[in-house]
């Protein structure tokens, strides 16, 4: 029989303490390798990465100086995944509002003929759980205004819980990914659906943190707003 695909997780972290072991050895049982990005955490979230992958043999970790965002994190840990013989690249929070049981149904996905699998929450059997109203109208619209403006049937954009085929992230040019924040995840996808690839939506429920503090904010927000209608005129 066929092996299966050899997969790597993405884990990118700033200020995880409270969350980062518990992750890490909940993906353990999945068989995937777990890369932590760290962005020079104060709250000592490195030395954390540092022990687990002493002791787990699954586990690295990739110490960058400075928080430049989760696109710029992502895009460390992609590049430095695709330096090895991974032949899926996952990418998921830290703080378990992706469920770490749900990471053999992306690779499933992919498996069965998928490009690039999405974790997605606005498909029949996916949602949301301990949201208010208003972040739930917040979050919907965000991926309503990036679908109507980019001409797209994804129903989740902004959806950041992934497993991408190798192939993909070597077509997709990493160096001209911009976006910093959330809009990364509109931009890979979005890019991704350019250049052909077959993106499928596999229904998730997403949990807000119960630890930790969220790292949202205006100018994320902003930041999104601004980039997608730029998309369709410079993303290939």
């Amino acid at each position: 029989m066929k092996a299966p695909p050899k997969a790597t997780v993405c884990l990118p972290t700033y200020n995880e303490r409270e969350n980062l072991e518990k992750m890490v050895r909940a993906l353990g049982p999945h068989g995937v390798g777990v890369l932590v990005i760290d962005d020079g955490s104060p709250d000592g979230t490195g030395e954390i990465a540092d022990r687990l992958a002493a002791e787990l043999d699954y586990v690295q970790v990739l110490h960058r100086a400075h928080k430049e965002g989760i696109g710029r994190a992502y895009i460390a840990g992609f590049e430095h995944v695709l330096a090895g013989d991974s032949e899926l690249i996952l990418e998921m929070d830290c703080d378990f509002s992706h469920d770490p049981a749900d990471v053999p149904r992306l690779i499933a996905a992919c498996e069965a003929g998928a490009d690039l699998a999405l974790g997605s929450r606005y498909v029949a059997g996916g949602g949301t759980r301990n949201w208010g109203r208003l972040r739930r109208l917040i979050s919907w619209g965000g991926s309503f205004y990036a679908r109507v403006l980019l001409g797209v049937r994804i129903r989740d954009l902004t959806g950041g819980f992934k497993c991408f085929r190798r192939r993909v992230l070597e077509t997709l040019d990493l160096d001209a990914i911009e976006s910093k924040g959330y809009a990364f995840q509109i931009e890979t996808t979005y890019r991704a659906l350019r250049q052909g690839f077959r993106v499928e939506e596999i229904p998730i429920v997403f949990v807000d943190r119960t630890e930790g503090t969220s790292k949202m904010s205006r100018s994320i927000v902003v930041e999104a707003m601004l980039k997608v209608p730029l998309l369709r005129f410079t993303a290939r």
